[in-house]
């Protein structure tokens, strides 16, 4: 009998090099990312709502989070050069390119609208830009996960379908947080909304992320990873839950706030963890190729019929 064949590689190696990155650059640039961008979405409707107050903290903290992000990105990059020569061309193809592009566009609108906001000068000006950066926003808040999506890590690319709606029911959730802790709590309608819509949206694509991903979900509930997907989802459980009861009880904001943030970090340590969980087992690597080989070989007509 021939033994089972491993999944071991030559010499013992991962068949797929596992990222370089640096995961307090990497899933912090994830995080901030998203937090700014579904926060100009959220701060561009309490604009227009009347929740001038909410509405400025958002945009603030938007600003903020995308300076952070891009300086994450940079200190990864190693040399700042290397992200201003990614803006000589524009590569359609390539997430990192349209990513680079992104944010040297968005940042002018982010930075523009919470000026106005703050010093409230130019109005007009200012609502332009706070649609401007709305508008970008989704993109923002997502491209992430297709950039992750576009490499070969097994966890990544698998849920490549499902990860950008996680990316985006996290950052939903992380901006009205955000906007639950910072603003007044006549001013929380939408947030107290929108964070249950982006919790139940993150769980729905989480769900069907981990059944895509077949025998590779492992690296999501396992190690780190698990212990950091875990307390997200009771992190962004909870905050949910007390969201409702922030219109009244400004305590009841301000833990909600503080979990649906916690937990919206914790989901992108988490996945950033099972990514690099994935592509050190060869398992996760060979063991779904081999399931697509083998599915395609029943797919293909009989040549002896």
């Amino acid at each position: 009998m021939v033994e089972r064949a491993s999944f071991d590689s030559y010499y013992g190696r991962p068949v797929v090099k596992a990222p370089a990155w640096e995961a307090r650059d990497i899933a912090g640039y994830f995080f901030l990312g998203g937090l700014a961008g579904a926060g100009s979405v959220l701060a561009a409707a309490l604009h227009a709502g009347g929740a001038h107050r909410t509405a400025a903290a958002l945009k603030v903290t938007a600003v903020g989070s995308v300076g952070l992000a891009t300086a994450a990105l940079i200190h990864d990059l190693g040399v700042p050069s290397r992200f201003t020569h990614m803006l000589r061309v524009v590569k359609p193809s390539s997430p990192m390119s349209v990513g680079s592009w992104l944010l040297a566009v968005y940042g002018p609108f982010a930075g523009a609208a919470a000026l106005s906001a703050v010093t409230g000068r130019a109005p007009r000006a200012g609502a332009a830009a706070t649609g401007g950066a709305a508008f970008l926003g989704p993109a923002v808040a997502t491209y992430t996960a297709v950039l992750a999506a576009d490499t070969a890590v097994p966890a990544w690319h698998g849920a490549h379908r499902e990860l950008p709606y996680v990316f985006a029911g996290s950052a939903l959730a992380a901006a009205s947080g955000a906007a639950l802790l910072l603003g007044p709590r006549s001013e929380t309608g939408v947030a107290r909304a929108t964070a249950v819509l982006g919790a139940v949206g993150e769980a729905a694509a989480d769900h069907l992320m981990r059944r895509r991903l077949g025998s590779v979900a492992t690296t999501l509930s396992e190690g780190r990873a698990g212990r950091l997907l875990r307390a997200a989802r009771v992190l962004t459980a909870v905050g949910a839950a007390l969201a409702p009861a922030s219109g009244r009880f400004r305590a009841a904001g301000v833990g909600a706030g503080a979990a649906l943030l916690a937990g919206s970090v914790c989901t992108r340590f988490g996945v950033f963890a099972a990514g690099v969980a994935s592509a050190q087992d060869p398992a996760h690597t060979v063991g779904p190729q081999r399931a697509r080989l083998a599915e395609r070989a029943e797919q293909q007509p009989d040549a002896a019929g």
